[in-house]
């Protein structure tokens, strides 16, 4: 039986423009080692060559011993294992509670109403000048939490029922020519319409969250990355401070990827 495959072999064109982009990412990704090594050699060379005060900004050899030195101690991983619950349970409330909340908002136009102004101004208001409030309400550990949620809620329901209103009004109605209801709307149209929505919010709150925390447990903690700046900062070890948040921007960076690895599996 002759072979009725079809032949998979790309064209010319296509392999010259895949090697294009192939190059082109080599290229950003040279680019952005380039910039973080003359960076890290900038900050090693200015404070030993008395460019600026060492005991200011220490230098990465410095910093890479604070690390190693943390280490030592047999602390680093319980204040790295405190920040990541706080940031992950802070995360969450603060998905879920501004889900439901822009849920109940676009389900409910006159509520909507009612609390878009207060929305707007608990949005824009600074959540650090809220600190002393809740650790006086709550205590130190309660006080973290709050935070941190409430630096992360606001955007969240902002972001999420701007989104549930810009989606395809011709979707709406067809919808509600075929006669759905107002949860159908929302389970069918709405909530699939904005999966891109969902994930921006996710991106945004992973690093609005971990300022809530930090901000927290500069207050507060007595266990934590925030406290390990505070305190290394109290003591002139600014080897320590580096590394806490050197700590902090892999964590960033790491959160950041399973959300942008989540969002690319949702999308597929």
């Amino acid at each position: 039986m002759a072979d009725t495959t079809p032949n998979a072999t790309p064209s010319v064109a296509y392999q010259n423009w895949a090697a294009r982009q192939g190059r082109a990412r080599r290229k950003v990704i040279v680019g952005r080692l380039l910039l973080l090594l003359g960076f890290l050699a900038l900050w090693e060379y200015a404070p030993r060559n008395g460019m600026v005060n060492p005991m200011l900004t220490s230098y990465p050899s410095a910093v890479w011993d604070g690390f190693w030195d943390l280490i030592a101690q047999g602390k680093l991983g319980l204040h790295i294992g405190v920040t990541l619950m706080e940031v992950m349970i802070s995360f969450a409330i603060a998905m879920i509670l501004g889900t439901v909340i822009a849920i109940c908002l676009w389900l409910s136009p006159m509520l909507e109403r009612v609390l878009d102004p207060f929305l707007v101004v608990l949005n824009a208001l600074p959540k650090i000048a809220l600190v002393p409030i809740f650790y006086i309400w709550l205590g130190p550990t309660g006080s973290i939490y709050a935070v941190a949620i409430a630096v992360a809620l606001f955007i969240t329901i902002l972001m999420l029922y701007t989104g549930f209103n810009q989606s395809d009004p011709n979707k709406i109605k067809l919808a509600k020519t075929l006669g759905a209801g107002q949860v159908q709307i929302l389970t069918k149209v709405i909530l699939p319409g904005n999966v891109h929505t969902f994930m921006a919010t996710l991106k945004a709150n992973v690093g609005l969250s971990l300022v809530g925390v930090i901000v927290g447990e500069f207050q507060a903690s007595k266990a934590g990355l925030g406290y390990l700046i505070v305190y290394g900062s109290q003591i002139f070890r600014m080897d320590m401070v580096m590394a806490a948040i050197v700590i902090l921007s892999l964590i960033s960076v790491g959160i950041y990827l399973v959300v942008q690895k989540a969002e690319a599996l949702l999308t597929r």
